[in-house]
This record gives structure tokens, C-alpha cells and sequence, in this order.
């Protein structure tokens, strides 16, 4: 039989005296106190776990009106022995207050013995069940592993499955057989999108293809809609993009392109090339936009034939980048051949190259502008 460490923690006064006023002879003698009282569960856990009046109260109608705070003090003694803190109790059994009723040897120790053999560290087990409680109400064998098996097949690796277990992984309590597994045969098999193609997404989004099914097929026809063929590559990530943007947002930023001169034939067709601008803030397209034709001389056109350059940074882009060309322009070096979309999305050391070294001895000052960029920050421009 498994047997884990479990730190003892005493109960408070006020606990101790309920056990005496509400347990019978009985429960009394053999150490355990089951109360009709409904107060009592409310003030254990207030006392125990630090629960305001109100969601211990909450927390408590879940449990059985005879509930016994011997495995209860046994559950908790071993989730802090196992490092997790009030905070992170108050989490779990607010999620699961059931939990409190479980025998610890049987139902806990497992599956904290799974996750170890699993090769997860202590702080990540700590983070898993903070964050995905769900992992210790599955069960072990027939739940848990598998389970953990499918995900990290999908993404890759044991590090990038705990990479977004730790970020948010919500994913992780979806429905394997009902909603993944038909997802990822509807998009390879009816879709025609190859299952390389589908990793990288599933990679980055992990809650991606975890959508209602019913909802990824309307999606599908909603991204066809816009004249994405599914055979292409861009089909996948348009799909993606629509799938992490509201309606509402969506509609937001149509009516603000519009306003800036996109006609809705421009707006599908800068989709098309990189739907991940949809993404963006409405104010944070709104500020770019501005700068790009107010200040810098951009054509609506011209930024929908190439909406890359709205995922730039305004500040740590856009704007010093601009301030080179105002240099370039008053010495009289920027030519009409130099295109605006180029010259903000090249990366940073071909901009240096065509750019700032050219002129590096006549223009030391076009460095100065740059130094305080990130992206050019510990380059040697000798380079």
C-alpha cells in the first residue's frame, strides 16, 4: 500500500470545541466527528483552509451533512505536505469539494505518485494541480495517463505539454474521444489539411482544437466564405484567427478599416495574407493605422496589400524606424526605390546592412536612433 508523508496541522480552538459539542460519544472516542450541525463544516473550513463565511458556506453544501473531519484533516494534511499552500487549497476545493471526503491512500497518493513517475517535478506537480485541479479527480489509469499521453503526442514533447499546462491549459480537460480526436479527423481527413500543417497550430493553440466539433465546422465554412481554398496554407491559420477573435471584435475592426479607406474586398484580402492582425486591440490597430497614413505617408492600399507591418511595434518599431527615414530624407538618401513595407519588416540585421551601415561614418547619428532599440541592442554594427 502507497504511503505518503502527511504533515500534521492542528486545528484551531474553535474547531476543537465544535468536535466536542457536536460529536457523539462515539465519533468522540475514535477521533472523527460527523455533525449535523450545518455550521460546523462552514467553520472548519474558515478555520482550516481560510475560506470567508461565504464561500465556506457555498463550499459546504456540497458535503454530506454527516461529513467527518477525520479524512478531511487527513486530505489536507497531505495536499501540504505535497507543498500546496492555503491559496491553492481554497482553489481545489472550491472546485471540488468532495475531495475533503476522499481516503487519501486509496484516491490521492496514486495519482501524486503518477505524476512523479510521469518524470514531473515537484513544482511542476504543484502548478498542475493548482492550475488543473481536473487531474486529480480523473483517474489515474484509465483517465489521467492517457490522457497525458494523447497531449503530449499532439504537441510534441513532455516540455511543451508543461509548457502550457503552466500558461493556462485548459485544453487539457477536454473531451479526448468526444471533441479531439473527431476535430483532428475532420480537419485532415474532410479538410484535406495535413496533419504537419495542423501540429503547428495545435503547437501554438492547443485549445484550438478543442472546440465544439459542431462550432469548427461552422468555422470552416465561415473561413471558406472568405475565399481561403482549404487546400491552401494559409487555410489553417485564417481558421485559427477567427477562431481566437469574437464576432464583435471582428465587426469592430471592419467598420475601423473602413473608416480609414479598406474597402470590404481589401479587408478579406489582407485576411487572406496575415490574419493574425485580427488579433490586435482595436486601439492598438487604430494607433498603427494613424501612424502608418498620417505620419508616415502610407496609403490604406498599400498597408492592406501588406497588413504584416500592423503587428509591428509601435514604439519599438514603427516609430524609431520612421525616425531613420526622416534622417535618410534630409540628407537627401532615401530613393523612391525603397519600399515602405520593406523597410519596416526587414529584420534587423539586413536593415542595418542596407540602411545604417552605408552611412554609418556620415550619419552617426542614425545609430544613436537606433541604440535604444531592442532589436538592435548588443549588435555590433561592424557586423
Amino acid at each position: 500500500m502507497l504511503r505518503f508523508p502527511v504533515r500534521h496541522h492542528f486545528l484551531p480552538p474553535s474547531t476543537l470545541l465544535r468536535r466536542v459539542l457536536f460529536s457523539n460519544d462515539t465519533s468522540a472516542s475514535s477521533g472523527a466527528t460527523a455533525s449535523p450541525d450545518p455550521h460546523f463544516m462552514v467553520e472548519y473550513l474558515m478555520n482550516t483552509c481560510g475560506f470567508s463565511a461565504d464561500v465556506a458556506s457555498q463550499v459546504s453544501k456540497s458535503l454530506p451533512r454527516s461529513q467527518s473531519t477525520e479524512k478531511a484533516d487527513a486530505v489536507l494534511g497531505f495536499f501540504r505536505s505535497q507543498g500546496l499552500d492555503d491559496t491553492n487549497l481554497r482553489r481545489i476545493l472550491a472546485w471540488k469539494p468532495g475531495l475533503l471526503g476522499w481516503d487519501v491512500e486509496t484516491n490521492l497518493a496514486p495519482k501524486f505518485k503518477l505524476l512523479r513517475d510521469m518524470g514531473l517535478s515537484e513544482s511542476d506537480i504543484i502548478v498542475i494541480v493548482r492550475r488543473h485541479p481536473i487531474v486529480i479527480g480523473s483517474n489515474s489509469e484509465n483517465t489521467l495517463l492517457p490522457r497525458f499521453k494523447v497531449w503530449e503526442s499532439l504537441l510534441g514533447s513532455k516540455e511543451m505539454l508543461l509548457k502550457h499546462l503552466r500558461r493556462c491549459g485548459w485544453f487539457f480537460s477536454s473531451n479526448i474521444e468526444n471533441v479531439v480526436r473527431p476535430n483532428i479527423n475532420f480537419l485532415r481527413d474532410e479538410c484535406g489539411i495535413p496533419e504537419d500543417r495542423l501540429s503547428l497550430v495545435i503547437k501554438r493553440q492547443p485549445s484550438f482544437i478543442t472546440q465544439n466539433p459542431d462550432a469548427l465546422r461552422a468555422l470552416v465554412d465561415r473561413t471558406a466564405g472568405f475565399g481561403v481554398p482549404r487546400e491552401s496554407i494559409m487555410f489553417i491559420w485564417v481558421l485559427n484567427a477567427l477562431y481566437r477573435v469574437s464576432r464583435e471584435k471582428f465587426e469592430a475592426h471592419v467598420k475601423l478599416m473602413n473608416r480609414f479607406g479598406w474597402s470590404n474586398s481589401e479587408f478579406v484580402a489582407a485576411i487572406q495574407k496575415h490574419p493574425t492582425f485580427l488579433l490586435l486591440s482595436t486601439e492598438a490597430l487604430q494607433r498603427k493605422m494613424e501612424f502608418l497614413i498620417k505620419i508616415v505617408g502610407s496609403t490604406p492600399s498599400d498597408i492592406a496589400k501588406h497588413p504584416m507591418v500592423l503587428e509591428l511595434s509601435l514604439e519599438k518599431r514603427l516609430i524609431p524606424r520612421f525616425h531613420v527615414m526622416e534622417i535618410l530624407k534630409s540628407e537627401g538618401l532615401w530613393t523612391s526605390r525603397y519600399k515602405l513595407h520593406t523597410f519596416f519588416i526587414s529584420p534587423g540585421p539586413k536593415f542595418l546592412q542596407k540602411y545604417v551601415l552605408p552611412y554609418k561614418d556620415k550619419l552617426p547619428k542614425l545609430l544613436e536612433v537606433l541604440s535604444i532599440v531592442p532589436e538592435f541592442k548588443g549588435n555590433n554594427p561592424e557586423c
